[in-house]
């Protein structure tokens, strides 16, 4: 267990790819902070899965991440409920699909708010403790969209560029301190992010569920495959080892060979 006595908070972490980071480095020892929406009943049931999975401490905190005073109140439970944070694994967003001429101004406000200025805040707030314990992992949850576009999601893309820019800043900001900075960019992972947007996208282009799967996502996969949260959590998991202590600032892809093309 070489992350027990470590922190991680994990924003989007009740379902998807944030769940599969959270139980990844509880597995290993760490105390976690969970953060998203759900289901009160199975939101305390993944938590006690986590402290049984380790013997580490888990915790949750429904914070809104669209609103600075949230996640300022967010890391600060966090501090004080588990002794500061080591580990951050900004995940949380959302998507919402529409031509740049008829897409809601209130959508791009909460995309941005919630895939990019999330993000900055948590790591603004949670860098100066890292620095001063001379050790910390920022890991960003990016996208195949944070190297190449998609139509009908300006929001998502322009966010998910930023983010991979970002990264990049902080790292060469934090790269004589212990702190690693990096982003993973999967490609389609099945998760309720991307199965939520079916929908929208049948509506868009005028295709059935299984033209979307097969000839909008997968198409721009080479492997003809669904990335899988845990394949995801692993490489963030590997990140956190000291082995990775020399990988800052780059951007990760996990793609099927999406952005090779």
């Amino acid at each position: 267990m070489f992350l027990k006595g470590k922190t991680a908070l994990i924003t989007g972490s009740t379902s998807g790819i944030g769940l599969a980071c959270a139980r990844v480095l509880a597995a290993e020892g760490a105390d976690v902070m969970l953060n998203g929406f759900g289901d009160a009943g199975e939101i305390e049931a993944i938590r006690s899965d986590l402290e049984s999975a380790s013997g580490g401490r888990a915790r949750y905190n429904g914070a809104d991440l669209t609103k600075a005073d949230a996640i300022e109140a967010l890391m600060t439970e966090t501090a004080a409920e588990l002794g500061g944070i080591d580990i951050l694994i900004n995940n949380a967003g959302m998507q919402h699909v529409a031509p740049i001429d008829e897409f809601p101004a209130e959508k791009w406000d909460l995309i941005i708010a919630l895939n990019l200025s999330a993000a900055f805040h948590t790591t603004r707030l949670g860098l100066p403790a890292m620095k001063q314990r001379g050790w910390g992992r920022i890991i960003n949850t990016a996208s195949a969209h944070s190297l190449v576009a998609s139509p009908n999601k300006a929001p998502y893309v322009a966010a998910k560029h930023g983010i991979a820019g970002m990264t990049k800043a902080v790292a060469l900001e934090t790269a004589t301190s212990g702190v690693t900075v990096n982003c993973i960019s999967p490609g389609y992972v099945w998760t309720p992010l991307v199965e939520n947007q079916i929908p929208d996208t049948m509506k868009a282009r005028g295709l059935t569920r299984e033209q979307v799967m097969n000839d909008v996502l997968l198409s721009a996969q080479p492997t003809k495959k669904f990335v899988t949260v845990d394949q995801v959590a692993a490489l963030a998991l590997f990140l956190c080892r000291d082995e990775a202590s020399a990988i800052t600032g780059a951007n990760l892809s996990m793609d099927g060979g999406w952005t090779a093309q």
